[in-house]
């Protein structure tokens, strides 16, 4: 399960922002996970709540904000949104789609006291 690492990762950038920005505790995290990420966003909260346990984190609301996949049809010549890889293009039905958007995952910010 890469969702464990993900949230160590997550934790990392959350503590280290944290300290630069001086905050004594981190009541909230947003992140953007994009649809094609290959990230299961259940099993990420349970681990995001498992690694937090004992940190400046512990107890904040994790937010998750789901950005579109993305892809570009050779077929038709259009950027379409599709739901996941493999997917014919919604718009031509043309099968030669190359992802160009929604695999990234990021903190967007947090909110500290």
């Amino acid at each position: 399960m890469h969702e464990m690492s993900i949230a160590e990762s997550v934790l990392g950038i959350v503590e280290d922002t944290a300290r630069r920005e001086g905050f004594a505790r981190v009541t909230e995290v947003r992140l953007e996970i994009g649809a094609l990420a290959a990230i299961e966003i259940e099993a990420l909260r349970f681990c995001f709540d498992a690694v937090v346990h004992g940190s400046l984190a512990q107890g904040a609301r994790l937010e998750i904000e789901a950005t579109p996949g993305m892809a570009w049809c050779f077929d038709c010549s259009k950027s379409v949104e599709v739901a996941a890889r493999g997917e014919p293009c919604p718009a031509c039905g043309g099968s030669k789609l190359q992802v160009s958007g929604g695999t990234e995952m990021r903190v967007k910010d947090l909110v500290g006291a």
